[in-house]
């Protein structure tokens, strides 16, 4: 059995803009990580920096631009190694609706809440950032 994390949220830009803000290592750094690298297609690894303690790294599994991408853990800790997280896009009326899921949990141990929290803290980082142009500093994003 494993376990997923799910968050729907709809922010006010085109469908082009967020997955460029999900996906190009110059915006995830605006949002989520301190430094980031890769490239958004299909195999291609990233690296996710937020400290040289926190120094992962992961794999597009999926893409379709500006519909989806997913990404499949490749080096990080021990509970979001088997981990592949991701976002489904779909324009609407109001923008564009973002379906954030992040799936293949183990365990829903504190790790598991605390990652669930922090992720719903992150998108509203991201809501920000493309509707307001508010960048919140890398230390005030826990």
């Amino acid at each position: 059995m494993s376990y997923s994390i799910f968050h729907n949220l709809v922010i006010k830009a085109s469908t082009k803009e967020v997955f460029y803000a999900v996906s190009q290592p110059e915006h995830l750094n605006n949002w989520w990580t301190l430094k980031s690298s890769g490239i958004p297609k299909l195999s291609q690894e990233y690296n996710l920096n937020f400290t040289d303690t926190y120094n992962w790294f992961c794999k597009v599994s999926e893409i379709k631009t500006n519909e989806y991408i997913l990404f499949k853990m490749t080096m990080s800790d021990k509970d979001w190694n088997p981990t592949t997280f991701g976002f489904n896009l779909k324009e609407t009326e109001m923008g564009t609706s973002v379906r954030f899921s992040h799936s293949n949990w183990r365990i829903q141990n504190d790790h598991f809440k605390i990652a669930s929290f922090c992720w719903a803290i992150l998108l509203n980082g991201l809501k920000k950032y493309l509707e307001k142009g508010i960048i919140i500093p890398f230390e005030e994003r826990n």
